[in-house]
């Protein structure tokens, strides 16, 4: 599964909610148990959309975050990762296709093809992971959200002609250009699969 046509060169965002890419970082606190990162960022924008810090994290739980977004942002046209088990799990991939999204996985080995979560994913390292000790999962998730909305709300990005990712969404937003514009929200409420 995953093939070079569906790495970000060759299928390029557009505009918001165009792509996005999600993968795992992980890391463990200090008492040496597992903390696993689901990153998830609008490759046109550079929105920092997801960073969900849990023990584990199975498809289900992929799903669970993702209809939060959905709700909020509305699904995007594509989502773009590796060929992960959580990933190309069916049940996954039977929702996101009910959503209307389609996937985009990458050749196995090739992780230059997602090239925006993994330049996100090196950024959170350098910056929050490799200099925090992490006591528990609770100061995990705090520290990751804090430091998500700093990413999102307060740093510029060269790439966006040095506006943070918060404000170039919401220049793209304001635009009247076609290809920035958001798409709009749709009327029916988005669930994770088995609520309702």
């Amino acid at each position: 599964m995953g093939n070079v046509a569906n790495g970000c060169t060759r299928l390029a965002a557009e505009r918001p909610n165009h792509v996005w890419s999600y993968d795992f970082v992980m890391d463990r606190t200090e008492d040496g148990r597992q903390l696993k990162l689901l990153t998830l960022v609008d490759e046109f924008t550079r929105e920092s959309l997801c960073v969900h810090v849990a023990r584990h994290i199975k498809a289900r739980d992929v799903i669970d975050q993702l209809a939060a977004l959905f709700i909020e942002r509305d699904a995007p046209t594509y989502i773009r990762s590796d060929n992960g088990p959580e990933f190309i799990a069916e049940e996954l991939r039977a929702w996101l296709a009910s959503m209307g999204s389609s996937t985009l996985f990458i050749e196995p080995g090739s992780p230059w093809q997602n090239a925006f979560v993994e330049s996100f994913n090196g950024t959170l390292r350098d910056e929050l992971l490799d200099i925090e000790m992490f006591t528990s999962l609770a100061e995990a998730r705090y520290l990751a959200d804090a430091w998500r909305t700093e990413y999102n709300q307060f740093r510029p990005h060269s790439s966006l002609a040095y506006q943070t990712p918060a404000e170039f969404a919401a220049t793209c937003a304001a635009s009247g250009s076609a290809s920035l514009r958001l798409r709009p929200r749709r009327s029916q409420a988005l669930q994770p699969l088995g609520l309702a």
